[in-house]
């Protein structure tokens, strides 16, 4: 195994190691748990999203296998239970979960897409129970959904994303649902037909022609702040983040993430799956930050948000936003500009950045057929920005580097299959998906869970400004060989591709300590770690 990793890259990234050199948070694997058959639920999204309620010590997860909530019991966090199986097939394909926060609602919602692009989904309610009580109609795919702290309002998602084809692309849109008494609520949507070009602020709009603003924007999470007031709206393909005050119930601001240079220091990665060895270094390429899951949290009166900068790519029908680099030329007519890259004809080889995944919709500065500068999807970190958008912090190339030293036999793996050495240096490489905080003993930690590599990091952001790494805990077994039939050996191989992630305080927990519970959708799993702290 070749591992080529400059040092002072590597002294760069690792100065987020720098409290004390000793994890001060770590994870306990307590147990986990599977509804179905392993081979037949493998990688058909049997556990994607996960709530855990206190009052019954019950855990809700999404199955998108079954177009089911299960719901376990973690009274004995060490044993989960099934309970029941919430049969949602009627209304659609659940993608989201939450448990209202108040008891005295015994209310769980969950955000159901159609299945037909053209036709708006639903927000169901049930009884921690499982007993369905009611239905109100939503936006166009309604992707995520959380209450805030008080249980009084819940805040919707509608990514709206367009029809396989492209021929119809609904509006994205945020559906804020609000209790009128004890059993009727009040459905408002905030539309952004009112945000012109104007407005946004670095956002992207890329959509093919004719696509309006309020088409093209799709989001995709929701965090609301510690006053319950404000909504902060991830748009992942636009690289954007939407701020909405859920009392005046409308859009106060939008706004573009930037780039991350992976030219400069701190910044590296690997882009080539075919260079047969682990090279992080830096080459001229910027990556849109593009989060999927986001979280808030308060310094003082100053409010934060978490992102994980997974990144994502567009393609319906004809449409696509993705090539190669080295593809670039046969496929779209687009060329490098030898002016920006003298040095083109080496970059597009396999084993440099020919086969980094680019946006073809980016880095073009002078409107012709020529490319000066590339852009690559996500930017394999974790950040913190300010609620207008200032980078405060980013973990630069610490993951890739840190799973570089550790796992060097299967670094940037897939999450579908071991023995995947370096096969998602090209397109994300770890990919980080999902992300929630939690507080512990006073400080206040960021879990951030790697799609592909699988497992979860953590890192004390207490202060913004002064981030370190605390542990990683990857509850899957690379030693096992696989595949999508065998039962036996996709169980031992472990979790395999996080997409959710809840934190349960100690106050909250059925075991009295605190726990972090991960949904992990390739292998169907739930799992539940003890968070153990050595403070």
């Amino acid at each position: 195994m070749q591992l080529y990793l400059k040092a002072s890259l590597f002294a760069a990234s690792m100065s987020l190691m720098a409290h004390s050199g000793f994890p001060q948070i770590s994870l306990n694997l307590l147990s986990s748990a599977r509804n179905g058959d392993a081979a037949e639920i493998f990688d058909e999204s049997a556990a994607e999203i996960v709530s855990y309620d206190s009052a019954t010590q019950q855990m809700y997860v999404v199955n998108g296998s079954a177009d089911a909530i299960d719901i376990f019991d973690v009274s004995d966090p060490a044993s989960p239970k099934l309970v029941t199986s919430v049969d949602l097939s009627a209304y659609g394909n659940p993608n989201s979960v939450d448990v209202n926060p108040r008891a005295f609602y015994n209310e769980v919602a969950v955000a159901i897409g159609s299945g037909d692009a053209e036709v708006r989904g639903t927000v169901v309610f049930m009884t921690k129970d499982g007993a369905i009580t009611d239905s109100v109609e939503v936006g166009y795919l309604p992707d995520m959904l959380t209450y805030d702290s008080r249980g009084f309002r819940l805040v919707v998602a509608n990514e709206g994303e367009p029809s396989d084809d492209y021929s119809f692309d609904g509006e994205g849109s945020v559906s804020i649902i609000e209790r009128r008494g004890r059993n009727r609520r009040v459905v408002t949507n905030v539309t952004f037909e009112g945000i012109s070009e104007d407005d946004l602020n670095g956002a992207r709009i890329t959509g093919p022609e004719g696509t309006t603003i309020a088409q093209d924007l799709e989001p995709e999470y929701i965090a609301i702040d510690s006053n319950n007031r404000i909504a902060y709206v991830a748009c992942q393909e636009n690289n954007a983040i939407i701020t909405i005050d859920l009392v005046g119930k409308k859009v106060v601001n939008i706004f573009g993430l930037g780039f991350k240079d992976h030219g400069k220091v701190g910044n590296a990665l690997d882009a080539s799956d075919r260079d047969g060895m682990i090279r992080i270094a830096n080459w001229p390429v910027k990556g849109l930050y593009m989060p999927d899951s986001i979280a808030t949290y308060s310094v003082g009166t100053e409010t934060y948000i978490v992102t994980a900068n997974e990144g994502d790519a567009r393609e319906y029908g004809d449409y696509i936003d993705e090539s190669r680099v080295k593809d670039l030329e046969e496929d779209f007519g687009i060329t490098l500009d030898p002016s920006a890259f003298p040095l083109a004809s080496e970059l597009v080889k396999d084993e440099n950045l020919g086969r980094l995944n680019v946006i073809i919709t980016e880095g073009n500065l002078d409107d012709d057929s020529e490319l000066e500068e590339l852009y690559c999807y996500g930017a394999r970190s974790f950040s913190i920005f300010s609620t207008t958008g200032e980078l405060i912090f980013d973990s630069g190339d610490f993951i890739e580097c840190y799973l570089a030293v550790n796992y060097p036999d299967d670094f940037n793996s897939s999450n579908d299959a071991n023995d995947d050495f370096d096969s998602r240096s090209d397109a994300k490489g770890p990919e980080p998906e999902a992300v929630t905080i939690g507080e512990i003993d006073g400080k206040t930690y960021a879990f951030v869970g790697l799609e592909r590599m699988g497992g979860v990091m953590i890192f004390d952001i207490t202060d913004p400004t002064e981030v370190s790494f605390e542990s990683y805990t990857n509850n899957r077994n690379f030693a096992i060989d696989f595949d999508d039939e065998a039962a036996l050996e996709i169980e031992a191989a472990g979790d395999l591709g996080p997409e959710g992630i809840e934190f349960v305080s100690a106050k909250s927990s059925p075991n009295g300590k605190p726990l972090l519970i991960v949904a992990n959708e390739v292998s169907g799993t739930t799992t539940v770690f003890e968070i153990v702290s050595e403070l």
